[in-house]
């Protein structure tokens, strides 16, 4: 009896024994199993961002395309139709040609700089993005009412070199606080609503142009494409910053990209091909400009109306004053 109770003692303590020694093992194992899995994940996420980075980054042809064209038509062609286009199909008390253009331009342009966002290497703030871009829409529309409202008064013999107060069918207004109003209307439209429009609108491309720096030294430059659109983005851009006065704002935004270009070159990074189309449209932007403000640095008239350092006279201004009466 005592030699079997010891058998089965013996037996159980070899048991344990072995589950001991088992349970090491298998926890040996799972260890190993973890290391294994970790490492073999680091090297995956390490060649991708190699990848990733080695990646060319394909020029936005299409993006660039539609936003130059409806620029173009939307933009600076809409006071073009308004005049073009005979008064008795859109009636003074009825939208214009021109407005339902400038609505277009509010829907159209929000969309495309959003779908040039989602395409950036480097997606910023959601929250600034959204932000700007109901603050572009809320500029703009701004903009569409007292342009619109413009366009009448100058049907009606408005004329835009000079002041509100200057003007022949504004001064002699009775009762005379109705100046006033029209005063309120030209801050909206020329002030207020360029503000509300063009920050965002400049911002939201400063922004893109951040995420646009790439350490492949085989990035190739402009594509052929890219150049063909350059002139008449550039032209584009210079008109919007003569026309919306808005200089001192286009001329912050290059500085601040030529900035970040000096600070990204000093960590071995240069603009991709989308970032350099962009800033090589706006170069030749400044230079347009410089080259507008040169040529009627002597105007008399013009310098009266826009008086300070910064003289940027505006494209319209300057037609209706030295081409309108002329023909």
């Amino acid at each position: 009896m005592f030699f079997m109770v010891h058998v089965v003692q013996q037996n159980v303590s070899e048991v344990l024994t072995l589950q001991r020694h088992t349970r090491a093992h298998t926890h040996v194992r799972t260890q190993k199993i973890i290391i294994l899995t970790i490492k073999y994940v680091d090297s995956k996420l390490v060649s991708r961002g190699n990848v990733s980075s080695e990646t060319r980054i394909p020029f936005h042809v299409d993006l660039w395309l539609w936003l130059t064209l409806e620029n173009w038509l939307l933009d600076f062609g809409r006071p073009i139709v308004m005049i073009a286009l005979p008064l008795e199909w859109f009636p003074l008390n009825k939208p214009s040609a021109g407005d339902y253009f400038h609505m277009a331009y509010n829907v159209i342009t929000p969309i495309l700089l959003l779908k040039l966002i989602e395409r950036s290497p480097k997606v910023p703030s959601r929250s600034a993005v959204y932000l700007c871009i109901i603050t572009l829409v809320m500029g703009a529309s701004i903009h569409l009412v007292g342009d619109s409202i413009n366009h009448r008064l100058l049907l009606s013999g408005y004329q835009l070199h000079l002041s509100v107060r200057e003007n022949p069918i504004i001064r002699d207004l009775k009762p005379a606080s109705l100046i006033d109003s029209f005063e309120l209307l030209y801050f909206y439209d020329e002030q207020l609503g360029h503000l509300m429009w063009y920050i965002p609108y400049f911002l939201i491309l400063f922004l893109y142009f951040t995420g646009c720096f790439t350490q492949t030294k085989e990035q190739s430059g402009v594509p052929v494409s890219g150049w063909l659109l350059l002139g008449p983005s550039a032209l584009y851009y210079w008109y919007l910053v003569t026309e919306g006065q808005i200089f001192e704002l286009f001329l912050l935004t290059f500085l601040a990209m030529v900035t970040v270009v000096i600070l990204q070159q000093r960590k071995g990074l240069r603009p991709d091909v989308n970032g350099l189309f962009l800033f090589g449209t706006f170069s030749v932007t400044m230079v347009l400009v410089v080259v507008w403000v040169t040529y009627l640095w002597n105007d008399p008239i013009l310098r009266q109306k826009y008086p300070g350092l910064l003289y940027v006279p505006e494209p319209w201004s300057y037609y209706s004053l030295h081409i309108r009466d002329s023909h």
